[in-house]
């Protein structure tokens, strides 16, 4: 086997794994069930665009395209760090992932707390009276 024909079978072996890699990322982009998954998919395809035009310059020669390759890659970089700051500062990652009920769980109990009526949280003092006949006792032993 010459050097040559080595290369054009183990670049069309590279081109075949990067179609089959790029066809499940591509899944998990559009399938993945939270924004995550989605960020860190997207970041993969630029790392497989990469591989495709690594083989394309090794199968032609042209060194130029490795010029490109990382110049994608520093922007793929950027992006990725634009998507992971938009997520932290939504606040939250995605409430829909399994592990993630007892903050689920907690969240609704403090929705249910702050549904409650101003004069019922207010109420109770120390005393258990309501906070309003407290106060009018107190400011009356004053005058």
């Amino acid at each position: 086997m010459t050097p040559d024909r080595i290369i054009d079978f183990a670049s069309n072996f590279a081109i075949l794994i990067l179609v089959v890699a790029m066809l499940l990322t591509v899944w998990r982009a559009v399938v993945g069930p939270t924004l995550p998954d989605r960020v860190v998919a997207l970041d993969m395809l630029v790392g497989i665009v990469i591989g495709f035009i690594a083989v394309i310059a090794l199968k032609t020669g042209y060194t130029l395209y490795i010029d490109i390759a990382i110049s994608l890659g520093l922007v793929g970089f950027l992006a990725t760090v634009a998507f992971a700051r938009f997520i932290l500062a939504r606040g939250r990652v995605g409430e829909d992932q399994p592990g993630r009920a007892e903050s689920a769980a907690s969240g609704q109990i403090l929705k249910r707390e702050a549904s409650k009526p101003v004069s019922k949280q207010k109420s109770a003092g120390k005393t258990g009276k309501p906070a309003g006949k407290t106060a009018g006792k107190t400011a009356g032993k004053e005058a």
